[in-house]
């Protein structure tokens, strides 16, 4: 078990930074987010200044139309000197949070109380046909565990960024391999004069000739079948967003899903789709995000809230079910380069008749850092993820002269020293046998460097121990919360 008096000092700082810590409004944020200076040039004469006209440059494939749609700046509008650098540098994040250039900055122009604003941009590379090596596990982490050299998918992921320069999304998977996948989604942020209403449409089918069917110890257990293939499944999805920037949005998600096991797994586990072969069912789903920190990639300041309700409703069973789930997180610049951090998660799911497949709670997209082996399947969960970060290394742009195009010869660079503690709680009714890390209180905490870079990458090295005292070092690519 851990040092209880280390957990304690844990506790005791972790309560300290969430309830007391007060954000540092004046902190200048690390180059890799703060992006290009801007200047704002204001009129001495008068501090009431009337937007004439907003122009932007360097937009060379995006849309002016799809920029415009971000700002809440009316030309006409009156506003004082102070006002308006307010407002610009919110602006100018909402331009950059769109994830479509590498810097956005502005500089105004005044002249007799009138002011011309200027956005200019640098935009990146849209189009990235990366091929597919990849392991078949739920992380890197797990398959080192196995080391099976025949987990490994291959084959082409095609995403198209800022499509026909409207902002769209287009992605293409054609995956062979141990487990097989062809996928097409496209993503519309907006469709009508409004700029206010988007879809996005999809569809996949996966077949995988390896299954974890059931858990046991908190461990996923597998089944590997040469000749067919355990799991098949294939859906349909379509969503309405209602979306008024990029900061705040609603969608509206309705997806038709067909999904078949073998006959071995059903031996093994008849409740992996509660005791019926194959099954199909709708999942309807509506959700809200409201995303107001100052950089998506890797947020120092902000908050963030999505919250939703999902409705499953099976058409061959009467396998239904409802989920409601929310996360809330916020980032705090507490003075001299030290930023906290934290989240709090939840779900709840509710069913009368919930299938083994349907079980998910911690170990997958949600999880407690340092239980990385595991999976803590429940029907309910809570989670809080929280972090103290310190640049150790700030960059800001390395400039590779050898290379002329800008979407590509500029590489930020920021390194974080960060310290962290989660702890998490899963409720489960019905497959709990096996799995002590049920209904029961995970904590863990540890040391790790982030390495944010080139187009918005986030590359993490994290060492945890645990309430088991188990310890480990695990990498992931994506922002800790």
């Amino acid at each position: 078990m851990c040092n209880a008096g280390f957990r304690v000092l844990n506790c005791l700082l972790a309560l300290f930074l969430t309830f007391f810590a007060q954000p540092d409004t004046t902190l200048r944020l690390p180059g890799s987010v703060a992006s290009a200076p801007s200047q704002l040039r204001l009129c001495s004469e008068t501090d009431s200044l009337q937007i004439a006209v907003v122009v932007f440059v360097g937009n060379r494939k995006t849309k002016e139309r799809v920029l415009r749609a971000e700002l809440d700046l009316v030309e006409g509008e009156i506003l004082t000197s102070g006002e308006l650098e307010k407002r610009l540098e919110k602006n100018r994040l909402r331009l950059y949070n769109l994830q479509l250039f590498h810097w956005v900055r502005y500089e105004t122009v005044c002249q007799a109380g009138r002011v011309t604003i200027i956005f200019e941009v640098q935009e990146r590379w849209y189009l990235f046909p990366v091929p597919i090596f990849s392991l078949a596990d739920r992380n890197i982490n797990a398959w080192l565990e196995k080391k099976d050299f025949n987990r490994i998918d291959y084959g082409l992921h095609l995403v198209q960024y800022n499509f026909r320069g409207r902002n769209e999304l287009l992605k293409a998977n054609i995956q062979l391999g141990f487990n097989r996948k062809y996928e097409l989604f496209y993503t519309v942020p907006y469709f009508n004069k409004k700029r206010n209403l988007g879809f996005s449409l999809g569809g996949s089918i996966y077949q995988s000739h390896s299954l974890d069917y059931t858990t046991g110890k908190n461990r996923l257990l597998t089944l590997h079948q040469d000749e067919v293939f355990p799991i098949q499944r294939r859906y349909a999805t379509g969503s309405l967003i209602l979306r008024e920037n990029v900061q705040k949005q609603t969608t509206l998600t309705a997806s038709y899903h067909q999904e078949e096991i073998s006959d071995s797994v059903y031996q093994l586990n008849p409740e992996f789709f509660s005791n019926i072969l194959n099954r199909k069912y709708l999942e309807l789903e509506i959700a809200r995000t409201l995303n107001f920190r100052n950089t998506f990639a890797y947020p120092l300041a902000g908050h963030f809230l999505q919250f939703g309700l999902t409705q499953q409703l099976g058409l061959n069973n009467n396998q239904h079910n409802t989920t409601a789930f929310a996360k809330y997180g916020r980032y705090i610049p507490l003075g001299k380069r030290f930023y906290y951090s934290y989240t709090l998660e939840g779900q709840s799911r509710l069913a009368s008749n919930l299938a083994y497949a349907d079980n998910i709670a911690l170990g997958y997209t949600s999880y407690i850092r340092g239980y990385e082996l595991y999976v803590i399947g429940g029907q309910h969960y809570g989670l809080l993820k929280q972090g103290l970060s310190h640049p150790l290394l700030d960059l800001n742009q390395i400039e590779l002269k050898f290379i002329r195009n800008p979407k590509f010869n500029r590489i930020p660079v920021t390194l974080y020293l960060n310290w962290f503690a989660d702890a998490g709680y899963t409720v489960e009714n019905r497959f709990e046998q096996t799995n002590f890390l049920t209904n029961r209180l995970n904590m863990a905490t540890g040391m790790g460097l982030h390495l944010v870079t080139y187009y918005d990458r986030v590359i993490t090295f994290e060492y945890s121990v645990n309430r088991e005292g188990r310890t480990g070092l695990y990498i992931h690519t994506t922002f800790p919360f």
